[in-house]
């Protein structure tokens, strides 16, 4: 949830945070992060592992990258997010802190509290950012909104029985209840 003061924040607050608390920061206001809950981190570590096997074995130069992970999608210090997985396949905006723009492919795991942000604010600041693919993965509703960003489209709602059709990746499809399996 947004902070409910009106000034505006920049990425000095994020790093002024007390050792353990979260938060990301989306064009100047501040929105807490609560800690992941045990199916949310099932979801982030097998999704992944599968990115990751998939780009290694077909000799991809792109990286994974779990939460917690920065991101600074703007030149500027009012936006820092922390995807709950960035798939990055410009090496060139990498450093020390994170990464410098915006991320080939997002996956985000909603819950009940960031259901607003995920849906609405998250997904109009990565397609104005310039990030290609975003996943929005519902635990609750066990569904999967793939946004072909870079087509400007929604591509489908998925349950997660599907077999999931990557954008970026032709030839890569994904189960979610396979992979909870695992």
């Amino acid at each position: 949830m947004p902070f409910s003061k009106e000034n505006t924040y920049t990425t000095d607050y994020i790093y002024s945070l007390p050792e353990g608390q979260r938060a990301e920061l989306i064009d100047g206001v501040i929105y807490d992060m609560a800690p992941p809950n045990r199916l949310h981190q099932e979801l982030v570590m097998n999704l992944s592992t599968e990115i990751r096997e998939y780009i290694s074995k077909n000799y991809g130069f792109c990286k994974v990258y779990p939460a917690p992970f920065a991101v600074f999608l703007n030149k500027d210090d009012k936006t820092y997010v922390e995807p709950d997985i960035s798939i990055i396949c410009d090496k060139s905006k990498l450093d020390d802190r994170g990464y410098n723009g915006a991320p080939d492919w997002i996956i985000e795991i909603a819950s009940s509290g960031t259901k607003r942000i995920d849906y609405g604010v998250k997904l109009f600041k990565y397609h104005s950012a310039g990030v290609r693919e975003y996943w929005i993965v519902n635990p609750l509703t066990r569904t999967v909104n793939v946004y072909d960003l870079e087509k400007e489209e929604l591509t489908d709602l998925y349950s997660f029985d599907d077999d999931i059709q990557v954008c970026i990746y032709d030839d890569l499809t994904i189960n979610i209840t396979e992979l909870l399996k695992q």
